[in-house]
């Protein structure tokens, strides 16, 4: 890129970022430069900790439930639970919801102060510094904490200690990659925390151990106040997270002379950063359900320490909660795969797996509606650990209420929720008006759910810091349920986390007929106009249970367009016959799948063999001509990196999916590409088994 091209990049971020964002990112830089910040976090020799001071620990800050009611919630679980509590004993861990591996706190020695690796994370000596601070967060911790409570085995105990002091003696204060992000030191302080509330009648929790978790909590909350410019450039779950740190910090340590400014510090962004991160429409500024999930979590561990918040924060809280119940699958607790999925999941305290939200939702449900959503459950555990009642008087929410036969949720500026209860599925279309950067390039996906099968489906992330291809490469449109126009993304891709030229979308029109046999939704993009192309999708559902999805792509600005005729409005310049590259892309699962035989070369029809039958997805082209000279349709069919179709080579980032950090599985990667002046019309039907 040349020194130009860089310029012009940078002016354009500063515009559309914001002046005081850059602003304050100019300050974190200048920090880290200057040697200010390694004036402010100085390096630590190893303690005495004989002779060194500490503070006395707070307790009762957790709930710890009484062991017949939490063996009651676990119930047939128990034993799944122990399992992974011995994994962790012979130093086994399960990192982002996935597999057993090796629970490794070492770093690469010698430590440098942490204000060289954050200038080279090539020094942490990792490919992803992910795969070191997720093993540091301690959020295995909590699987410890649940396992003793449960069954009063002291092994769990020790095996904490063990690796708290593993950590401890390498990762010496301000020194190494594990204390580059604040945000990761906050997560190990409130980890650290809650270890503390549990074990510390343990036999294992010696007076001296104590001291010295004493000392680190200390240590980890003077860690944030330095670089809390870092967070508030980025205006997300950073800021969010160090606040809700330096609180817990604060209460735990109350005698400790920082204690006041820690709580003071952590109210303010802490109030700042929800009551400015959630529209009132209730969607997170990050445009991500995990991301989501994880705002929720920290709000209900705050909530459990002091069980008031601000007027206007408790509302906001109201309205997110809101926003994650429209999206999630009652009966799995999943919900789709939107946006960046780090495989956070701060406390981890129910029989659930990674992928289901319910206990989050339940406790949430519980503090800021003041009712509960599900019916009783496993996902009932963690609001009994944040100490968050269900009263008699809070009803549920699924009581008395007959499901109506479509339904359309509309949250401004972010996406639509489209349910047919007929055949039980649901529509999740992403129409979002970006106010701050976007996640991935991803205007009008959608995601297509049956019956807890998500048959249309967003590829998540995999990895951040990998090289190309992997460099957070499923954040682009290709990738997702969109229509994709001369291999170009919807906006500027200006670095792994830097989208720029944002795409708007809007609604055009939604509508449900007066006898509610069928709803109908179209919207529109404007992320391709730089070409002079208008992208608009309409969803239409009726209670046969069948999706009609329509794609037109339009000349830019072209009013009223009809399939099938020229629009008068669309114009007759030469420049109007321009031929351009369009595609439609579906994600779905790896199922067993039959090409069906179609003379038609417009026509196109796939059989998906789920496990509950076979669905059908019959795909219509309707090109500006179809005259004998015009370009065919080419059919792409892509598994893993690999065609499926014929020799072509493809990208190695398609057909796959992750449904989690650092884990990919094989997908069908289904494309249709017309070259053709406009307009374009795609369409779409999805039809489901009949009972």
């Amino acid at each position: 890129m040349s020194l130009s091209q860089r310029l012009k990049l940078t002016l354009k971020a500063a515009w559309e970022l914001g002046i005081r964002q850059v602003g304050l990112y100019l300050y974190y830089l200048l920090g880290l430069r200057s040697g200010l910040f390694r004036h402010m976090t100085p390096a630590q020799e190893p303690l005495d900790y004989q002779q060194a001071r500490a503070y006395e620990i707070s307790t009762g800050l957790v709930k710890i439930p009484k062991r017949e009611a939490l063996a009651q919630l676990v119930g047939e679980n128990a034993p799944a639970l122990l399992a992974e509590a011995n994994d962790l004993n012979k130093g086994k861990v399960r990192l982002f919801g996935g597999p057993p591996q090796d629970l490794n706190l070492l770093v690469p020695l010698p430590l440098e102060h942490w204000t060289i690796v954050a200038e080279d994370q090539s020094r942490a000596g990792t490919e992803d510094i992910k795969y070191l601070w997720e093993p540091a967060r301690f959020t295995w911790m909590y699987t410890l904490a649940r396992a003793y409570t449960l069954s009063e085995d002291e092994g769990y105990v020790e095996t904490f200690w063990r690796e708290f002091e593993a950590f401890a003696d390498i990762n010496l204060p301000n020194l190494g990659p594990n204390w580059v992000s604040s945000q990761e030191v906050a997560f190990r302080l409130i980890a650290f925390t809650f270890a503390y509330q549990v074990f510390s009648k343990s036999n294992a929790s010696s007076p001296e151990r104590i001291k010295r978790l004493s000392i680190a909590i200390a240590d980890h909350a003077a860690r944030i106040p330095p670089t809390l410019a870092y967070a508030r450039a980025q205006n997300n779950n950073h800021l969010l997270s160090e606040a809700a740190g330096l609180l817990t910090a604060g209460d735990s340590l109350p005698e400790h002379p920082r204690a006041k400014e820690w709580r003071e510090l952590g109210w303010r962004w802490f109030n700042h950063a929800l009551q400015t991160q959630i529209s009132s429409g209730g969607t997170y500024i990050q445009q991500s359900t995990n991301y989501h999930r994880l705002m929720l979590q920290i709000a209900l561990w705050v909530y459990s320490l002091d069980g008031a918040f601000h007027e206007r924060t408790q509302q906001k809280l109201a309205a997110a909660t809101l926003w994650l119940l429209a999206l999630v699958d009652p009966d799995t607790g999943r919900v789709p795969n939107l946006g960046h999925n780090d495989g956070a999941n701060l406390q981890p305290l129910a029989s659930c797996s990674y992928h289901d939200h319910r206990p989050v939702l339940q406790a949430a449900a519980l503090a800021f509606l003041g009712e509960r959503h599900f019916a009783p459950g496993p996902w009932d555990e963690l609001a009994l650990w944040l100490g968050i009642k269900d009263q008699e008087q809070q009803r549920s929410v699924n009581q008395n209420e007959r499901p109506t036969p479509l339904e359309l949720i509309s949250f401004p500026g972010s996406h639509v929720v489209l349910k047919n209860p007929t055949n039980q599925s649901c529509a999740f279309f992403r129409v979002t008006q970006y106010l701050a950067r976007p996640a991935h390039a991803d205007q009008l996906h959608l995601d297509l759910w049956w019956r807890g099968h998500n048959v249309a489906q967003d590829a998540g992330t995999y990895l951040y810091n990998a090289p190309p291809p992997w460099d957070n490469s499923l954040a682009r449109t290709g990738i997702h349920n969109t229509v994709t126009i001369d291999d170009q993304d919807q906006m500027t891709r200006a670095g792994r986390f830097l989208w720029l030229d944002w795409a708007q979308a809007q609604i055009l029109k939604q509508n449900t007929t007066q006898d509610g046999k069928t709803v109908e939704l179209i919207a529109q993009h404007d992320g391709y106009r730089q070409i002079g192309v208008d992208h608009q999708r309409s969803v239409i559902s009726d209670l046969t249970g069948k999706w009609l999805i329509e794609d037109q792509l339009l000349p830019y600005g072209t009013k009223d367009f009809q399939p099938g005729r020229k629009d008068k409005n669309m114009g007759s310049s030469p420049a109007d016959e321009r031929t351009y590259r369009a595609r439609l892309h579906w994600l779905l699962p790896d199922w067993s799948w039959e090409l069906d035989e179609i003379e038609d070369h417009y026509q196109i029809s796939i059989r998906l063999r789920s496990p509950q039958g076979w669905i059908n997805l019959q795909i219509g082209i309707e090109p500006a001509t179809q005259e004998d000279s015009a370009q065919q349709p080419i059919l792409q069919l892509v598994r893993a990196g690999e065609s499926l179709l014929d020799s072509d080579p493809v990208s190695p980032t398609s057909g796959w999916v992750s449904p989690t950090y650092g884990y990919k599985i094989p997908a069908l990667s289904l494309a249709i590409v017309m070259e053709s002046p406009l307009p374009i019309v795609f369409r779409s039907q999805w039809d489901f088994p009949r009972d």
